[in-house]
């Protein structure tokens, strides 16, 4: 069980279609949606919901597949961006189908969310974007070799037969914070076993290089209309020691959006609410506060 002091929340759950989606839904006032990526669930944004939710309304999902949703197999779920992106339409029409919308997104998030963003432009009232990306992966970076190696069907069984090779990859993911035993179990625990991180080899499966791949088409269709999010207001806090979403990824982001307002952490890493978590949490308080009108 995951560790309430760490994660003490009561999650809700919705059915998608036969399968169900955990998620959040702590506090009163304006939204604000958290997205999560790869390899993490709604445990990353713990903090963020503590400090936020005495003063809004934070709903934040576990993918399917991943956190304490529900894990259908290869033949009855689609495990592609446009699935997630249409959970997270189905959820939001669900339980928050009206108002202003704060979007909080790290890692795939960013794509999932963002992709949601452009389809309801006029819902958002603010962007904050942790290490992530909504765009094609940037000609100056070169896609990792540990990623590709995960990204194979048969180099990446480790990733899913493995919980020592799991938790390697956690690490991995800071750069200045060695994670407590308590917070590695909390990212860890919902993936100990093959079925259980079927997701986690499928969104790095999923990663969209060419025409080829499934999510490409779904990829690019919000990429070109992300000007329409071009005048909302943006905070981009980032780790610069992220092995996958480097500064690379932070330059496609102040290419797209000029206007944002950048904060780099220099010594973190992909984890940054992990490796800054106070600062980092301090900051998105603050800018989400600004948007509400006095």
């Amino acid at each position: 069980m995951v560790d309430k002091t760490l994660y003490p929340f009561t999650g809700r759950r919705i059915d998608l279609g036969g399968y169900a989606m955990h998620f959040l839904d702590e506090g009163k006032g304006e939204t604000v949606l958290m997205v999560h990526g790869n390899p993490t669930w709604s445990f990353y944004f713990r903090e963020v919901v503590k400090a936020l939710s005495p003063e809004f309304r934070c709903i934040v999902p576990d993918h399917i597949g991943m956190g304490l949703s529900d894990r259908p197999d290869d033949e009855r779920y689609d495990y592609t961006l446009k699935s997630r992106v249409d959970d997270l339409e189905k959820l939001m029409e669900a339980v928050a189908p009206k108002g202003p919308v704060t979007l909080i997104v790290h890692d795939w998030g960013g794509m999932i969310g963002m992709s949601w963003a452009v389809r309801h432009p006029e819902r958002i009232k603010a962007i904050v974007a942790l290490n992530t990306s909504c765009f094609r992966l940037p000609e100056e970076k070169p896609f990792p070799p540990g990623l590709t190696i995960m990204r194979g069907s048969i180099t990446g069984i480790p990733l899913r037969a493995f919980g020592f090779f799991r938790r390697v990859v956690l690490r991995s993911c800071t750069a200045k914070t060695k994670l407590s035993e308590e917070v590695m179990n909390g990212y860890h625990e919902p993936y100990d076993g093959w079925s259980e991180s079927r997701a986690v080899h499928r969104f790095v499966q999923d990663i969209p290089l060419g025409p080829e791949d499934k999510a490409w088409r779904a990829m690019e269709a919000t990429e070109v209309k992300l000007e329409k999010l071009k005048d909302v207001p943006m905070l981009l806090p980032w780790g610069m020691k992220d092995w996958v979403f480097d500064a690379a990824f932070l330059n496609g982001w102040r290419k797209r959006f000029p206007n944002a307002t950048v904060k780099r952490f220099e010594d973190c890493g992909h984890f940054l609410l992990e490796d800054a978590g106070k600062k980092v949490v301090e900051l998105i308080q603050d800018f989400v506060r600004r948007r509400v009108p006095a």
